[in-house]
């Protein structure tokens, strides 16, 4: 049964070429701002989950918007 589902999938987006190239652009978008930020606040745990999870965006949109509101980056200005 699941290899059932994954090859029509695999049918579907051979038919649907756009589609495919958007999904992994809307992923790799969401995935590099993601990325960037959990480095800059340092948190290394998301910052693994994010990048070895693949979740079509899903999992880096809801550290960006639930996660990452909650904290802020010093600059070196700032930290003196």
């Amino acid at each position: 049964m699941f290899e059932q589902n994954i090859q029509n999938v695999q049918i579907f987006l051979e038919n649907h070429p756009l589609l495919a190239v958007a999904l992994m652009a809307w992923s790799l978008i969401w995935k590099g701002f993601a990325l960037w930020k959990a480095g800059r606040l340092s948190h290394k745990k998301w910052f693994v989950f994010i990048l070895v999870l693949n979740t079509l965006g899903i999992l880096d949109i809801i550290y960006l918007y639930f996660v990452a509101k909650k904290y802020t980056v010093l600059s070196e200005t700032e930290e003196k």
